[in-house]
Formats: structure tokens, C-alpha cells, sequence
């Protein structure tokens, strides 16, 4: 399996680094794992809604061009659907064993994802409602893939 990552803008603290490349060697058991970051659009601290927009369209067009037609796209977005980590992890097997065996989650830069990336994606998946930096979110989802794999595999890793 082949799953990748793509995100908006560079991380740049150290110990977000640290763990990403802790759960990427990790993962590297169960599948080809890729982290891909496009550059972020400069916008000054107040943007009219039109900037927002015209910011997300940018980024978006950035993300679109990193993904391939065969991929399956798990779009991060606060109105997506939560799941547990055993339904998540059950969604990736599932998705490995009907098929589509290259997988690319996408987040989004600190204004979120453009309409035209929401709709190539064929899910929208939510971390909950909290608003969380996107640099920390490459963490967590890391982590949550390499805890799905774990559960795959009947590792007591998730306990």
C-alpha cells in the first residue's frame, strides 16, 4: 500500500519533526509512506472573505497537481466525517483489499482546503471539532495511520 500525505506550507518545529519521522520509520513495516508539502500562499493577518478564497484556490491548485487519478483522496476537513480509530483502521483495510492501494490524505494550510480539492476528495474525514495547527496535525495523523496498521495487524500497540 502507498499512502501519502500532502500538506500546506514547511513544518518547522523540531520535535513535530521528530515524531512525524519516529511514526514514518515506523510505518515503513506496512506500506510506502511519503509526506509531500506544497508551498503556502503569503497573505497578510486580514484578509476579505474574496482574499480567503482566492488564498485556498492557490494552495488547492498546488495540493490538485501532487494527486494522481488512481488515488484514493481523504480530504481533513472540520465538517468530515469522526471516526474511531477501529473504524479507521478497518476504512484502510478496506480500501487495500477492494482496490486502492495508493492512498493520500491531504490537510490544509490555516484557512483550510479549496471547494475544488473537497470535491476530488471521496472522503472528508474529522479529527473532531477542536481547531488544531496543521503542523500538529501531520502528528496526529501519522500516528493515527501507523495506530491503524497496528490494529490490522492485532498489535496490542493500541491498548
Amino acid at each position: 500500500m502507498n499512502i501519502k500525505v500532502i500538506c500546506v506550507g514547511k513544518l518547522k518545529e523540531k520535535y513535530l519533526k521528530q515524531g512525524i519521522a519516529e511514526y514514518s520509520k515506523r510505518l515503513s513495516k506496512f506500506c510506502k509512506f511519503e509526506i509531500i508539502e506544497v508551498p503556502d500562499e503569503k497573505a497578510p493577518e486580514k484578509l476579505s472573505p474574496a482574499e480567503m478564497e482566492a488564498v485556498k484556490q492557490k494552495e488547492g491548485e498546488r495540493i490538485l497537481h501532487k494527486i494522481k487519478d488512481k488515488e484514493y483522496v481523504y480530504a481533513l476537513a472540520i465538517e468530515g466525517k469522526e471516526r474511531t480509530s477501529e473504524e479507521f483502521a478497518a476504512e484502510i483495510e478496506k480500501l487495500g483489499t477492494y482496490g486502492h492501494s495508493d492512498v493520500t490524505f491531504v490537510i490544509g494550510g490555516s484557512l483550510g482546503l479549496s471547494p475544488a480539492v473537497l470535491k476530488r476528495a471521496q472522503t472528508k474525514i474529522s479529527f473532531g471539532r477542536f481547531t488544531l495547527p496543521h503542523q500538529l496535525m501531520r502528528l496526529v495523523l501519522t500516528e493515527q495511520i501507523y495506530r491503524g496498521f497496528m490494529i490490522n495487524n492485532g498489535s496490542p500497540y493500541h491498548k
